[in-house]
């Protein structure tokens, strides 16, 4: 034998290792391929850095000896169906998961929970932020190898959610993710997914077994349904551009950078309408307040009342709250709150400052309002900006009226590091003129109608001059009244001193 011949066991090996790529099952690629997808392997080659991945695993095959031929299964069920490792993604460690849906749907074999189990606890212990590629099929139910009755002690899910707020979570789902799938992305910090996602708790044939009717996979859950309900935070367009999202995502992790390029700020100066009455879309504000190009748009089919998005101000990572007038003229509905206080607890557990801008009439009213539950979930939102240990920095555009506002503000003007407003922005406890109607109600009510509500208009103009943010300021109820061009000097001024270096 020469010096440049294998030993017996590594020839051995790497046949082994050669069996568990893709290379070794051309036809399943090619048929995977023509559907427009991409395998497990080439979504974490997409994502981690060349030659970075260290794989946990490779060897194992499915627990199903006793029915069929281990030959078969090395070559059939390579990893038995879930890939996984650490890595570093931009040079910074990581932790990635996949489930391959070319094994048996994606399925979750009694071994793949075992190896599930072992890259979950590590990642723990390396306090590494993790991504899950989680498309597959659910439990799998012909292993045969491992005695069980139930399965009902596998650790995964446990150890799984056992991680919130101790590493990032960032969930990947594209094509099918049903049950035990979707438990594990429904329990990341964040869903990003692809039009031709499916997202259920039972697959077609679990809901026929429950007797509960015959559904074709892409009846349950697709992307319509969980966007509007707000299962998916982030919607793009196949699964490079989910890879693409996830590594954006995980820059926000990462520590502020020396500055960053934005738009003119003095663009902020004409972005509102001259009619404080009349709605615009805040987005725009978001981008120009922002650096250019760092902005991720999350839960946008959700509580459009609501904006909430990841973003980069003067090259500081922040959340991004902000109320959309052109959606209930920004009212906060028990949706809206459910997610701010799911947006604001994210921030929290990420280590982000939080902006909040601040243009509402308050919470949503009324006997329909009240039967989803509102109470509740505004409570809920409130104590959430209450909890905030991050950063939170207040910035009033326009209207900052009742609970819904002091809510955006973590339950107080004065609870936020620093709560500036607009030159036009106005505050009170309520809107104005439901603030004349209700505190003038015996009077107005003795006045004819036509001089009743010109009397209406000149008390509310009384109001408007009395609940002006200069006024506000003059109280010491806010802290400053600025141009808008200065606003992100300001933010990011504040946010710089808030904490001291390696607070991450």
């Amino acid at each position: 034998m020469t010096d440049d011949t294998p030993a017996t066991g590594l020839t051995e090996l790497y046949a082994r290792r050669f069996l568990t790529t893709d290379v070794a099952r051309p036809e399943k690629v090619a048929r995977w391929h023509a559907k427009g997808r991409r395998t497990a392997r080439e979504n974490i080659a997409d994502l981690v850095d060349q030659g970075s991945f260290v794989e946990y695993g490779r060897f194992i095959t499915a627990a199903q000896e006793r029915r069929r031929d281990l030959a078969d299964l090395v070559v059939e069920t390579p990893a038995d169906g879930i890939v996984g490792g650490t890595a570093t993604v931009a040079g910074k460690p990581c932790a990635v998961l996949s489930y391959d849906y070319l094994v048996m749907a994606g399925t979750q074999g009694m071994r793949g929970h075992r190896k599930s189990d072992r890259l979950i606890e590590v990642i723990g212990r390396m306090r590494l932020p993790a991504v899950f590629f989680t498309e597959g099929g659910g439990g799998r139910p012909g292993d045969t190898d491992i005695p069980l009755v139930s399965a009902l002690d596998v650790g995964s899910f446990a150890l799984w959610g056992e991680l919130e707020g101790v590493v990032p979570r960032i969930a990947v789902v594209s094509g099918r993710c049903f049950a035990g799938n979707a438990v594990l992305a429904g329990s990341a910090d964040l869903r990003v997914a692809t039009p031709d996602a499916n997202l259920g708790m039972a697959g077609p044939a679990m809901i026929a077994g429950g007797g509960l009717g015959s559904f074709a996979p892409e009846e349950i859950g697709p992307v319509k349904d969980q966007t509007a309900n707000g299962v998916i935070d982030l919607i793009v367009d196949d699964e490079a551009a989910a890879v693409e999202a996830v590594r954006t995502i995980l820059s926000y992790l990462e520590p502020p950078e020396v500055g960053g390029d934005a738009a003119d700020q003095a663009d902020l100066r004409t972005l509102l309408p001259d009619n404080d009455r009349e709605a615009f879309d805040v987005r725009p504000v978001v981008e120009v307040l922002a650096d250019i190009d760092s902005v991720t748009w999350l839960r946008e089919a959700y509580a459009p009342e609501l904006v909430t998005a990841l973003a980069r101000i003067d090259g500081i990572p922040v959340g991004v709250l902000a109320n959309q007038s052109t959606h209930l003229a920004g009212a906060i509905t028990s949706d809206a709150s459910v997610k701010a206080a799911d947006f604001l607890a994210l921030c929290e557990r990420w280590d982000l400052p939080v902006v909040s801008l601040v243009d509402t009439p308050g919470f949503m009213v009324g006997p329909e309002a009240e039967r989803g539950g509102l109470v509740r979930h505004a409570s809920r939102m409130v104590v959430a900006g209450a909890q905030l240990s991050t950063p939170l920095v207040g910035v009033i555009l326009r209207r900052g009226y009742g609970l819904g506002a002091q809510a955006m503000l973590g339950g107080s003007t004065h609870r936020p590091l620093l709560t500036v407003a607009w030159p036009d922005a106005h505050l009170g406890p309520m809107g104005l003129e439901g603030a004349v109607r209700l505190s003038m109600a015996a009077e107005l009510a003795e006045m004819p109608e036509a001089e009743r509500e010109e009397r209406v208009t000149a008390l509310t103009e009384e109001y408007r001059k009395a609940a002006s943010a200069l006024n506000a300021a003059r109280m010491l109820e806010i802290d400053d009244v600025i141009d808008p061009a200065e606003t992100r000097a300001v933010i990011a001024a504040t946010l710089r001193r808030s904490a001291p270096a390696g607070r991450r």
